[in-house]
């Protein structure tokens, strides 16, 4: 079965039955096709981000959670969805909702660091397409060698296309085999000036990550299992642009952390806004430690991690 539509076809569509409110068989009948056809381009159009779809109300408790983490966190914006009936569900949601703010927060010149990963993948299909306006999209960490359907570490060009905004890649693999290889691959000149641009960056656009056997690092074959349990016992709770760091947000001392080939989180304080997005209940260690290792202006999360971290003190070491 061919669900090839044209995007004339899928707008037209898209457009008689959510915005001019006709029913699915009138639109078939419009346009000449049948009921289970037009079904099929809207299922493609909401996949592919013709259409996007917006609830205008939320509930109240999210927003009053809201509320409390700019009080308690010091942001300048936390967004808050309803924890969905699935975990699974998370990353996508939280995706949605970052692609959304991309689009309304990104201005002409601006420089944007990324990281990568499942929930910001899960942002490209609500990022509004843009003219060339000067921004530029730095990449804030090395790639994968080996993937499956999708490669989270494409991201930033990915981006850059909608944006289209020149790119800056990493391209290395984010953790090199030895100290000596990373140590050449850093003084790579189109490397060099790629950590360079991320010291001076107007916003960065980061995830988490935990250790779970679920986690990017598992799922990529990037660590051992031995590795992780390592990473556990010298008090890692997940990583920061693939750097692994402790409950308080320190860098753990750990020979995985000599090897990776990232922007450093601990020189992004000159970064005018950094946005997190990261979600599910395994995640409420890593994200309060990048709360407290970073500046973090924005963040985007579900209901449940909202909770969680409201009930923690407020962090006293936050950088200014």
């Amino acid at each position: 079965m061919n669900d090839s539509f044209s995007d004339n076809l899928k707008t037209r569509v898209s457009w008689l039955y959510y915005v001019e409110g006709m029913t699915q068989d009138e639109v078939a009948g419009l346009v000449g096709l049948t009921r289970s056809k037009v079904l099929r381009i809207l299922a493609n159009s909401r996949a592919d981000g013709t259409v996007q779809i917006k609830v205008s109300s939320k509930m109240s408790d999210c927003v009053k959670l809201e509320r409390k983490l700019e009080a308690q966190f010091r942001l300048e914006r936390a967004i808050v969805i309803p924890s969905p009936q699935k975990q699974e569900d998370i990353p996508r949601i939280i995706g949605r909702e970052l692609g959304q703010f991309i689009s309304g927060a990104v201005r002409a010149d601006m420089s944007i660091g990324l990281g990568w990963g499942h929930t910001l993948n899960a942002s490209l299909t609500a990022i509004e397409q843009k003219e060339p306006d000067g921004i530029k999209v730095i990449s804030l960490l090395g790639g994968l060698t080996r993937v499956q359907r999708v490669n989270p570490s494409e991201f930033a060009w990915r981006v850059a296309d909608r944006l289209s905004a020149e790119c800056y890649l990493m391209a290395a693999p984010v953790y090199a085999p030895d100290t000596r290889s990373r140590e050449a691959l850093l003084h790579h000149p189109g490397i060099a000036e790629v950590q360079e641009r991320a010291r001076s960056l107007d916003m960065a656009i980061l995830s988490v990550g935990d250790l779970t056997p679920d986690s990017t690092f598992m799922r990529y074959g990037l660590l051992s299992s031995a590795e992780i349990v390592s990473l556990e016992q010298a008090g890692a709770v997940g990583d920061i642009l693939c750097r692994f760091v402790d409950t308080a947000g320190q860098v753990v001392d750990h020979p995985v952390n000599d090897l990776v080939l990232s922007a450093d989180h601990r020189e992004l304080t000159s970064t005018r806004h950094i946005v997190l997005a990261s979600g599910g209940w395994r995640k409420v260690p890593i994200i309060r430690a990048a709360l407290t290792a970073m500046p973090v202006s924005v963040l985007i999360t579900d209901q449940t991690v909202a909770e969680r971290l409201c009930l923690t003190a407020v962090p006293q070491d936050v950088p200014a």
